[in-house]
């Protein structure tokens, strides 16, 4: 080989080197960016699950605050106990960066702090601190720590997208320059090999030599440029993969998120936007506002062009849980929506657009306002059960004495008629009380398997001289067997009731239809209405073409006393009634109406199980007898009056005010045909108590029970327990000695 030969083999090989040397070197800087690249992806991981832990924590604290439930307590409690490790996380994330980590130790006890007054407020909400409350809502403290650590958190977000997209530019052009780097050495191999093989005749053995050093150095170099492929492609994979999670975290949330620019355009849109705002591709703000109509929270009050919330948030403020309602004029029903809105800024500091995200809370306020509707209406019940007792007493007095004023005064016309005025007055006082408990779900029901179908015929006919010929009257029943377990007669008075107010709401005439049909209500129902139990149902359904009913109307029509009758014309207990008799039965009841077009109210009946029972015919009117009847009332009133009507009825009466006495008196050797009891009576033992005391003396005794009022003594399930006899008051004469005749019939407590 010749001089310059050796010279220009010597610089390739040089050259070489260096390009080897280079090599290795961008390899490594190769391998140090993606890692920084993988580190920024989880960093932005860690600070994007550090804001979830942290509204997670927010939402749980609110749900309890709102439903007192312990699930939502239990949810804070694991949240909070994640958020301490996730703050430290993420400060080992950040460790590099000395700005981040000032901020993120800025952070750190502001987020602890707001997880610290949820708490407190949720203990204080246990204890019912209220004055404890009213403090720590007047600091206020919360909502400012968590706008900044959320706004901290962004700050931190927002550079390590910055990081991301400096070190992703810096391990694509190291890339390049390691890719342009091999291409180099590789011609330069080729170069040298050809000067070697021109050499090879003059020294073959040198030749040799050097070409299998030529070849192991190629195929060392080929080796590094495949692994550091190899490598490149496990970062880009890494980073993909991160991009395919975030955007599927995107797409499967239930909130809608609309990312807009400074002109109103829908620059981003998720799946969930789509379902809940109507949104579709291509379409802007102004394109949505045109599909419906927006109110205030109040759903009465039209929100001002510059309350919505997209021209909020891109005057720069930035909220949560902005109410609105939302009602489309597609007449889809409205929704009920929580907005927050947060302004993006570009490298000026400028508003070049926002994030808004619709929280769809329809269904929670829905929960809410039945919950309220269903807490109002027991507690109207309790009140209603707690006097009616007291009243029926009275009435049994009233009732029973000017019954007999009526017969005594036949010689005194005037007289007679005055005290008939009475007697229809305690009549009427006496069918309001009953209103009452049955809407207070406090009547005793006697419910047998009933013929839907045949009751709704028999029903339909009745009704045709009550509602007169200026309503029409059809009836749509579903075919075949259709049996119900119900108490008939309360049926028959349900429908006369709704009967009667859908005639009233077609003053001009007008079509009444009632339809039957076997239905299930599923899960998804069931959760929507939360007294709802799934499973099959009889549904009648009694539906005019009237007036019909405003959602505010509908939403206080089961309230005893409310009407929308003039004065006089109506007591509002009529759908009060139903409501009570639907809810003891078992069943729902629902009330689907439009202002101008009629109302349908439909009840859901629970099923009976086998053949429909037939009615017991009616017994003859009962006489007296010469028994001795042992009576065991509190009110002396209603005692005095009782034992004076057996008296004249003929049988032979004993009388005690309380289940002691009474005891007492059977223990001492009294001797009786039938035990006479009011169930609520003082003392600490209810009438059924006695009972059972009083068989453990005299097995088999008969026993007839009264009550104004019938609690869980021996009404169970709404209905009254097998074997028991029942006579409410107020009765009268005839009723009393009826029942009286068929209790000594009897053998059963």
């Amino acid at each position: 080989m010749i001089p310059t030969q050796r010279v220009i083999l010597g610089a390739g090989l040089a050259i070489l080197l260096i390009i080897t040397a280079a090599s290795i070197a961008l390899d490594v800087k190769s391998r140090s960016d993606a890692a920084r690249v993988n580190q920024t992806v989880h960093v932005q991981k860690k600070i994007s699950d550090l804001r979830v832990l942290l509204r997670r924590a927010e939402s749980a604290a609110r749900g309890y605050e709102l439903y007192r439930t312990p699930g939502f307590s239990a949810e804070f409690q694991a949240v909070q106990a994640q958020i301490a490790p996730a703050l430290a996380d993420l400060k080992r994330g950040v460790r590099d960066n000395p700005d981040q980590v000032a901020l993120l130790e800025g952070t750190e006890p502001l987020a602890l702090r707001r997880v610290e007054i949820a708490a407190e407020a949720m203990r204080l909400r246990a204890a019912n601190d209220q004055a404890g409350i009213a403090a720590l809502n007047g600091r206020a403290e919360g909502r400012g720590l968590m706008d900044t650590v959320m706004a901290n958190l962004d700050r931190l977000s927002a550079e390590e997208e910055r990081l991301l997209a400096a070190r992703s530019q810096d391990s694509r052009r190291t890339g390049v320059v390691l890719l342009g780097i091999d291409v180099a050495g590789a011609v330069l191999i080729l170069l040298l090999v050809a000067l070697v093989m021109r050499e090879s005749r003059r020294a073959t053995g040198q030749l040799q030599t050097s070409l299998e050093q030529t070849q192991a150095a190629k195929q060392a170099l080929e080796a590094a440029v495949a692994e550091r492929t190899e490598h490149l492609v496990t970062a880009h994979d890494e980073l993909r993969l991160s991009v395919n999670v975030l955007q599927s975290t995107f797409d499967s949330m239930a909130e809608a998120v609309l990312v807009i620019d400074a002109d109103g355009n829908v620059l981003l849109s998720n799946p969930a936007a789509e379902r809940m705002l109507l949104h579709r591709t291509g379409m802007n703000l102004s394109n949505l506002r045109a599909l419906s109509d927006v109110f205030n929270g109040d759903g009465v009050t039209p929100m001002q062009a510059d309350e919505l919330p997209s021209v909020r948030v891109l005057r720069g403020e930035k909220f949560e849980d902005l109410e609105m309602i939302v009602r489309p004029h597609s007449g889809n029903p409205p929704r009920h929506l929580m907005v927050s809105g947060r302004p993006m800024l570009d490298g000026h500091g400028e508003i070049s657009g926002a994030v808004l995200v619709y929280h769809d809370a329809t269904m929670s306020r829905e929960t809410e306002r039945q919950l309220y509707q269903s807490q109002k209406l027991d507690a109207i019940g309790k009140l209603t059960g707690g006097v009616a007792h007291d009243f029926n007493n009275m009435l049994t007095v009233i009732s029973g004495n000017t019954e007999t004023l009526v017969e005594s005064l036949k010689q005194q016309p005037e007289l007679q008629r005055v005290a008939r005025l009475i007697d229809d007055a305690a009549e009427r006082c006496a069918e309001l009380i009953q209103h009452l408990l049955a809407f207070a779900r406090r009547q005793p029901l006697q419910p047998r398997n009933v013929e839907i179908n045949a009751a709704i015929a028999d029903i339909a006919k009745l009704l045709r001289p009550t509602l007169g010929e200026q309503i029409q009257i059809e009836t749509v029943l579903e075919q075949g067997p259709m049996t119900a377990h119900i108490d008939p007669s309360r049926l028959t008075n349900a429908v006369l009731n709704m009967a009667i107010n859908a005639r009233d709401a077609m003053p001009n005439g007008g079509k009444l239809l009632l339809e039957t049909h076997r239905v299930v209500l599923d899960e998804a129902y069931a959760q929507a209405h939360a007294d709802v139990t799934a499973g099959p149902y009889i549904m009648l359904a009694v539906s005019d073409t009237g007036t019909g009913m405003s959602v505010e109307t509908q939403h206080k029509a089961f309230e005893p006393f409310f009407t929308t009758k003039e004065v006089g014309k109506g007591s509002g207990l009529g759908l009060s009634m139903v409501y009570g008799f639907v809810k003891q039965s078992g069943g729902h009841i629902k009330i689907y109406s439009e202002e101008g077009h009629g109302t349908t109210i439909k009840l859901y009946l629970p099923p009976g199980e086998g053949t429909a029972e037939v009615a017991v015919a009616a017994a003859a009117p009962a006489e007296g007898g010469a028994e001795t009847i042992f009576v065991v009332e509190d009110d002396p009133l209603v005692r005095n009056f009782v034992t004076a009507q057996l008296t004249s009825l003929g049988y032979k009466t004993i009388a005690a005010p309380d289940g002691k006495t009474a005891l007492d008196l059977i223990t001492a050797g009294q001797t009786f045909d039938l035990l006479f009891t009011d169930v609520v009576i003082p003392g600490g033992m209810s009438g059924r108590e006695l009972a059972e005391e009083v068989a453990k003396l005299r097995p088999g005794v008969k026993v007839l029970y009264t009550s104004g009022y019938t609690d869980n003594a021996i009404v169970h399930h709404g209905k009254l327990d097998d074997g028991v006899m029942l006579l409410t008051k107020p009765y009268r004469r005839n009723q009393l000695a009826e029942m009286i005749r068929k209790a000594l019939g009897s053998g059963q407590v």
